[in-house]
């Protein structure tokens, strides 16, 4: 079994900064990808960024130049930076991870998700 657990969420002006983390742990064999998607009231959730396991990170073109992702991959952690947030910004953050749980069984996981809300 696999949790993924966030943190950092919360309330914040526009143009603040927020950072948020997550750590996955349980039965993990490697982890070959992890990311963030948010979910804004009455609308799909959409991807925010990703960072393949040894690869470059993907962001989408909503949050380029204002978040950063970072992993570290001895921890099982993923941050996520977010920085000039905007209202457009506010949603719940969840955090995804492709894992392998043996060598050859893999499977797609999520987080609970946290709240962020940008006020103006």
């Amino acid at each position: 079994q696999v949790q993924l657990v966030e943190s950092g969420g919360g309330l914040v002006q526009v143009g603040g900064s927020l950072r948020l983390s997550c750590a996955a742990s349980g039965s993990i064999f490697r982890i070959y990808s992890m990311g963030w998607y948010r979910q804004a009231p009455g609308k799909q959730r959409e991807l925010v960024a990703t960072m393949p396991s040894g690869g470059s990170a993907n962001y989408s073109d909503s949050v380029k130049g204002r978040f950063t992702i970072s992993g570290d991959n001895a921890k099982n952690t993923v941050l996520l930076q977010m920085n000039s947030l905007k209202p457009e910004d506010t949603g719940v953050y969840y955090c995804n991870a492709g894992i392998y749980t043996r060598p050859i069984v893999a499977g797609v996981y999520w987080g609970q998700g946290t709240q962020v809300t940008v006020s103006s």
